[in-house]
């Protein structure tokens, strides 16, 4: 499957400025890595996002989320943000914030 390369640009330049992010092709997308821990990614023209264990729940209640897995079982603590809900860059530079500060917070 093709990602949406339109979206991977506006994550890279958000990301730009931020210290130890990491790009890397992954299920079929492109994901960013923070602190060598996945943060967010690119399937299709949505965006994945690792909320965490804790978070899954109220993340999958909030407008265009939706279950990830891609082997047709959701993986808990990761969600799908739909291109609708991410096509202002306000929103969209919450979620990525939300899914690194995650990330990051793993390191400890």
């Amino acid at each position: 499957m093709a990602f949406d390369e339109t979206l991977a640009e506006r994550i890279r330049d958000h990301l730009a400025s931020k210290p130890d992010i990491e790009e890397k092709k992954m299920f079929g997308g492109i994901a960013f890595m923070a602190s060598g821990k996945m943060a967010v990614g690119v399937s299709g023209d949505s965006l994945m996002a690792r909320v965490g264990a804790e978070q899954y729940e109220q993340a999958l209640a909030e407008p265009g989320v939706g279950e990830f897995g891609k082997t047709g079982r959701p993986m808990t603590g990761w969600v799908l943000v739909d291109a609708m809900t991410i096509a202002d860059d306000e929103t969209l530079r919450h979620w990525i914030d939300r899914c690194v500060g995650f990330a990051r917070d793993l390191e400890t």
